[in-house]
């Protein structure tokens, strides 16, 4: 803020916003040492000395201090040859004394000199004096002033100027002021001094006092020369904390000395005339009278400077507008609540007078009654109701189809919803059908989750539906029968309402006659009396007719509904401005004033309403003189004998016209509910719809995954059984070639020795002797040459839950695992010629790397094939069944691979067995032919080792029917038959 507004006027605007932004803030926090805390720091204007505090009111001084300082300095600097430039520092001299005088009185006590009471009221004086020596400028520039009222003027700065000494000089002697101001003052009062004798004297002369004037000439010579003395001594250097240029001492002396010639000629004139021609006596200085004073100059107020369109303008808006203080929030409620009770008084009144209008014409039976006579006397009697004429357009235009349409189309809306739901639970009944026929089909491999489960959501769904539905069609009964009741006369209306006027007042007419017909035959139409008028009446004493007393009761009518239209309107004009009032910135503005002050605040607020309330009160004066004057006008009527012979068929009329309104507005209000009904079933027709598309989206999407799993774990199944087959085929094919190897050899070996002895069975391993080695080819015991192998055991089927390993062929490229139901030839050795290593049978084709030999087969090795089925690489997991199968000793050449289903299986069979018998070996020179294939292996433990049957499958039964039984064969038949068929 330091030298802001010295040079510029921005400046010293910038100076005022901050200080009414400070006024503004002040009004709502409390900034000082026990609650805001600001530290505010200011150096004193003459010491240069720092200063700070934390209260907000030492920080508004400082800028007020300031803002005075500027506005002395744009006043010094203006050009006073100038009118404007003589009203500007004229008025700016004022502001700025107006300024300190509110540090004055307002600061008490000051932290610093410049803002002590002394220093500012010096500095008051001094600028008083200053504005009061540029209004005394601009007078002297008059030629047609008063030399009297001059001197005055010039007396009044004199004194300013002379107490302006007296502060400076107390301040220059302390240090605060410069010596160079006292000079200034100084000269200044001795040129005020001057200036008023002068004048003084010049009026003195006007008024024949020679004496006098010469007397007053000699002091205005003293004092001007007393001036120049004072101008003289004033330095050409001013200190620059003086703020006085070196302009200052010459420009004085120059003022000064024109002024002393002036003196001094008007001085030698009037002696000279005085001592030529008056000879009055030139009394002494004391006996002079005392010059008065006229003060031109005054302190203007803040609140006067702040208070003008400028300064609003330079402050600018509230920056704290929407902070209000909680006691100013409290002062605002009291204030709405007067409002309040403003409002709720004229608003009672303004209740009160219509009602009491309404009442009064009720009473009259106005403005029916008279509207009926109006009729009778047009013989209009069955004019159409405008109420009436409304509801039959309302409801053509509401429902212009008819209601029935609309029920048929929430009929089609209900079908097609519970064609959509019956459609969904079809396709639900259907797939879950076909998920069962399959699993029942393929009993455990069929591995797809059953659809009851996951379609519980969608069936309660459905069901939930079904029940919305029903609900829905017991609502719309009730609302047909509804209909039904009142479907005539809706209708009727309706038609009325589409074809026109004319169509509704037939119908409006024809209902009125059907009533009086209903009444009785004195009120028929055929009533000879219904066609004579008022004017078939004699007009009897009355100068005026019955037409022209009606028109006045209606004009009068007219002017009560124009007062209580207007009424209504500047009812509401008023509320709207109590609403939009706002004295909250009023209220922080006097928040320093007095409880008794903001009751004034509040009546003085209230009385911008005052023109309302009256307005209110005149409309009320008026519309109680105005119904005096209709009840008198309308007794009058009603007197008159022309309308009393009329009465009976007035009231008769009205009863009618009542009945038939009565009908028809409960139609109308009938064919509201219908109509506010079907639009809700429509609703939630067309909701209930988007909501069961998307259920029927939902059930064919879980209907088409459903088949598209379906159908993948089907062609999985397939799969698998077309693998089983290929293997099968692959491996009876072989068993074929080797067999046809090994009859060749045998065939040669036959003819040297027709006999030979049957090799013993498969030694099995006993229980618990699982591990045991099996024995060389040196421990083997050679074969009788003579003796016959022994007879290869046939065996029936049997139930047995007993799983018999058997050793398997070699595979082909890559090995396919032992099948559970593998051909009994595995556990028969052929009988070939010896190999080069003393061993019999052919050698085995080179297996695949890593697969067992056959030669090296063991139990070992057999369980673990066993226990390890083959699977071949990315193939599905196989599921397996261990149950031993039995095939025919001798299939045909072309065997059918039958489908695999667990529940076919039986786990009784082969429940009976026979004991295992010892291995054997078997010189194969002893044979000719070796002997046909093994039937199943004996029942039984086969090393200890249970049937498994894996989870999930169901057991086996009647193996039999899809597997046929091996025939049983003698040993007297030719064993070697079925080698031939297989041949």
């Amino acid at each position: 803020m330091r030298g802001a507004g010295k040079d510029s006027a921005s400046g010293r605007d910038l100076l005022f916003r901050y200080y009414g932004q400070l006024e503004l803030l002040d009004l709502r926090f409390p900034i000082d040492e026990n609650h805001i805390k600001i530290s505010f720091k200011w150096y004193d204007a003459f010491t240069h000395k720092p200063t700070s505090q934390h209260s907000l009111a030492f920080e508004k001084a400082s800028v007020i201090f300031n803002i005075s300082a500027a506005l002395s300095c744009h006043a010094a600097n203006q050009n006073r040859t100038e009118d404007y430039g003589l009203k500007f520092a004229y008025h700016s001299f004022q502001a700025s004394a107006g300024m300190f005088t509110y540090i004055n009185e307002n600061f008490l006590h000051a932290p610093s000199t410049d803002l002590s009471r002394d220093t500012i009221k010096t500095l008051i004086n001094i600028m008083l004096a200053q504005a009061q020596e540029v209004f005394v400028e601009r007078q002297m520039a008059d030629p047609g002033k008063k030399a009297s009222m001059l001197a005055k003027l010039a007396a009044q700065a004199a004194l300013l100027y002379t107490q302006s000494v007296e502060g400076v000089q107390d301040n220059a002697n302390k240090g605060v002021f410069e010596k160079a101001w006292l000079l200034l003052c100084q000269v200044k009062q001795c040129y005020m001094n001057s200036l008023s004798q002068y004048f003084q004297g010049q009026a003195d002369k006007n008024s024949s006092a020679h004496g006098s004037a010469i007397a007053r000439l000699a002091i205005a010579e003293r004092e001007a020369k007393e001036a120049l003395r004072a101008a003289n001594a004033f330095p050409h250097n001013p200190p620059s904390q003086s703020n006085l240029s070196s302009e200052t001492g010459p420009s004085l002396q120059e003022i000064v000395r024109r002024h002393l010639a002036v003196v001094q000629e008007k001085l030698n004139e009037y002696i000279r005339d005085n001592d030529f021609i008056y000879h009055n006596p030139v009394p002494n200085e004391a006996a002079l009278p005392a010059i008065p004073k006229m003060a031109a100059a005054k302190a203007i107020p803040v609140q006067e400077l702040y208070a003008g369109r400028d300064m609003q303008r330079i402050i600018g808006p509230d920056i704290f507008s929407k902070i209000v203080p909680m006691s100013v929030t409290e002062s605002a409620s009291l204030y709405d609540e007067e409002k309040a009770k403003l409002v709720r008084a004229e608003t009672e009144k303004a209740d009160l007078a219509n009602a009491e209008m309404v009442a009064a014409l009720d009473f009259l039976k106005l403005p029916g009654a008279l509207k009926l006579m109006k009729h009778s006397l047009e013989n209009k009697e069955l004019e159409l109701d405008d109420e009436f004429r409304g509801w039959c357009e309302e409801m053509a235009t509401e429902c212009p189809e008819g209601l029935d349409t609309v029920f048929e189309g929430l009929k089609q809306q209900k079908k097609r919803i519970v064609e959509t739901l019956d459609n969904s639970s079809r396709s639900l009944d259907t797939e879950e059908s076909v998920c069962e026929k399959m699993r029942s089909k393929y009993q455990d491999s069929w591995s797809q989750q059953p659809s009851a489960r996951l379609t519980i959501t969608l069936r309660d769904d459905i069901r939930n539906y079904r029940e919305a539905i029903d609900a829905a069609v017991h609502s719309d009964n009730q609302l047909f029968s509804q209909y039904r009741g009142v479907k005539e006369d809706i209708e009727a209306m309706r038609l009325a309402g589409l074809n026109g006027p004319d169509d509704e007042e037939d119908l409006f007419r024809s209902a009125i006659e059907r009533v009086r017909a209903s009444s009785g035959p004195t009120n028929s139409v055929q009533d000879p009396s219904r066609y004579e008028t008022l004017l078939d009446v004699d007009d009897g004493e009355s100068g005026h007719s019955v037409m022209d007393q009606i028109h006045v009761v209606e004009d009068l009518l007219k002017k009560l509904g124009m007062i209580k239209r207007e009424r209504t309107t500047l009812l509401k004009d008023l509320k709207e401005k109590v609403m939009a009032d706002d004295i909250s910135n009023v209220l922080i503005l006097n928040k320093k004033s007095s409880q008794s002050q903001e009751s004034q605040i509040f009546q003085a607020e209230l009385e911008k309403f005052r023109p309302h309330q009256n307005r209110l009160l005149q409309m009320a004066l008026k519309q109680s003189a105005l119904m005096k004057e209709l009840t008198s006008a309308y007794g009058d009527l009603l007197q008159d004998k022309r309308i009393r012979a009329e009465q009976n068929k007035y009231e008769a009329l009205s009863r009618q016209r009542n009945g038939v309104s009565t009908r028809f507005r409960k139609t109308h209000q009938a064919f509201l509910d219908i109509t506010l009904g079907l639009g809700k079933a429509t609703e939630f027709y067309r909701e209930m719809k988007d909501t069961v598309d998307s259920l029927e989206k939902n059930v064919e999407t879980f209907v088409a995954n459903r088949r598209t799993e379906g159908a993948s774990l089907l062609a999985q199944i397939e799969s698998e059984k077309s693998m089983e087959a290929d293997r099968e085929q692959r491996r009876l094919q072989e068993l074929m070639e080797r067999v046809t190897v090994n009859q060749s050899n045998a065939s040669k070996q036959s003819i040297k020795s027709r006999t030979s002895s049957r090799p013993p069975p498969l030694q099995t391993i006993p229980p618990g002797k699982v591990g045991t080695p099996q024995p060389t080819p040196a421990q083997i015991p050679p074969h009788q040459q003579a003796a016959s192998p022994p007879p290869t055991p046939r065996y029936n089927a049997q139930s047995s839950g007993v799983y018999y390993a058997s050793p398997t062929p070699p595979p082909p490229l890559p090995p396919p695992p032992p099948p559970s139901g593998s051909s009994p030839f595995q556990n028969y050795p052929f009988s070939q010629p010896p190999t080069a290593n003393g061993q019999y049978g052919s050698p085995p084709p080179p297996p695949h790397p890593g697969a067992p030999r056959r030669d090296s087969y063991s139990y070992q090795s057999m369980q673990t094939s066993m226990q390890r089925p083959y699977q071949l690489p990315g193939a599905i997991p196989r599921r397996e069944s261990h149950s031993h199968i039995t095939v025919p000793s001798s299939p045909p050449p072309q065997t059918t691979h039958m489908q695999y289903q667990p529940s076919h299986y039986n786990t009784g069979q082969y429940q009976q067995g026979y004991p295992p018998q010892p291995h054997q070996p078997y010189n194969p020179s002893a044979f000719s032919i070796p002997p046909p294939p093994p039937g199943p292996p004996p029942p039984g433990q086969v090393n200890g080792r249970q049937n498994y049957s894996p989870p999930g499958y169901a057991p086996p039964q009647q193996q039999s029917q899809y597997y046929p039984q091996p025939p049983q064969q003698s040993q007297q038949g030719d064993p070697w038959q079925g080698l031939s068929n297989w041949k």
